[in-house]
């Protein structure tokens, strides 16, 4: 990709991001409800005996539980063969990448929005382009890492402009999963790379990168691609408890709007501050375990639960704009925690990382 249409582009996100920005504090399923303070909220929802109870039950269960695992280990020998039958997919993580990021960003381009729902500059028609056109290159895994490295500059300038684009922050872990993997397989990139290195072919005498650029960066990354678990999910970890802390504790109106809208309580005959309390606890508590590593596998699918609840549950959620979520979750439960983990340490084993993937 040569520089001049990487240079057009960072412009043009620059420009946006300065433009209007009158719809990005839309919400994605309600337009808002009461101003309701936090601190007076989490005041009065605690001071509730009952909602201590169940709060307090539940976190004491599941310390228990954990505990309990620890100490007595009754599916080792089933974790240990899942763990064996996961590493045979490690080849098919960047594809799993590319889709997760590759889908949400035509999804967005086509609906007008750029990263996230709730930012909607006004210039329309860079946003759509630039979403179109990195989403189908990543999807087709053609210039992946260049372009990988493009879509991260350009979240980056965006969140510098609009902070409420940290309601997609997944996306800078997936760009930057992106850049370590490469295109992997299936990809326009491998394909071509295959072309490049047999010396047979016309193709090889002519092409510009493959010996001059892509085995020389590959060469540089090999060593970081074990930290793609690492980044993957200290990244997801943060945007959990971001949602948690900043969409449910530190916005009880809107939240509490939320769970009026669609009946929530008839589902769990709870009060509607326990509702609010408990999805924000519960966003936060995956979001520390993932960061601390710990348990990896199963949050992530803790995670994945939280995620088809939301859509089965909020009908006019945004699909697309959750896309990113289940599948960097799920690139978790394939890879396992990685490095600086305390899954790692407990199994004193190496890394779980994937193998080296040449992205070509």
């Amino acid at each position: 990709m040569s520089r001049q249409p990487i240079s057009a582009t960072l412009a043009g996100v620059g420009l946006l991001g300065a433009s209007g920005t009158a719809s990005a504090h839309v919400k994605y399923v309600t337009p808002g409800g009461d101003s309701i303070a936090a601190m007076d909220f989490l005041v009065e929802a605690l001071s509730d005996p009952f909602n201590l109870l169940v709060l307090g039950v539940s976190a004491g269960s599941l310390v228990v539980a954990l505990a309990l695992y620890l100490r007595f280990q009754p599916v080792n020998c089933d974790i240990e063969s899942l763990r064996e039958a996961l590493v045979e997919y490690h080849d098919l993580l960047p594809w799993l990448l590319r889709l997760s990021i590759g889908l949400p960003l035509v999804g967005a381009g086509f609906s007008g929005y750029f990263f996230s729902p709730v930012f909607r500059p006004a210039a329309s028609t860079f946003v759509r382009l630039f979403g179109i056109t990195v989403g189908f290159l990543l999807l087709f895994g053609l210039a992946t890492r260049a372009v990988a490295a493009l879509g991260l500059s350009a979240y980056l300038i965006g969140l510098v402009s609009n902070p409420s684009l940290l309601l997609a922050f997944e996306y800078l872990p997936g760009f930057i999963a992106i850049v370590l993997l490469g295109g992997g397989r299936p990809s326009a990139d491998h394909v071509i790379a295959k072309m490049a290195a047999d010396e047979r072919t016309s193709y090889s005498r002519i092409d510009p990168f493959y010996r001059a650029v892509a085995l020389p960066f590959e060469s540089w990354v090999k060593p970081y691609v074990q930290f793609v678990p690492t980044v993957t999910r200290v990244g997801l970890g943060l945007a959990f408890i971001y949602l948690g802390l900043t969409q449910k504790l530190l916005s009880p109106g809107t939240a509490l709007a939320v769970v009026a809208k669609y009946h929530l309580t008839e589902v769990v005959p709870v009060a509607p501050e326990l509702w609010v309390l408990g999805a924000g606890l519960v966003e936060m508590l995956v979001g520390v375990m993932l960061i601390a590593g710990a348990f990896t596998r199963l949050f992530s699918g803790v995670a994945i639960l939280l995620f088809t609840t939301t859509l089965f549950g909020l009908p006019d959620d945004p699909v697309l704009a959750h896309i990113s979520l289940f599948g960097l979750v799920s690139a978790l439960i394939i890879t396992g925690a990685g490095p600086f983990a305390f899954d790692t340490i407990r199994h004193g084993a190496e890394s779980e990382a994937p193998p080296s993937i040449v992205g070509e």
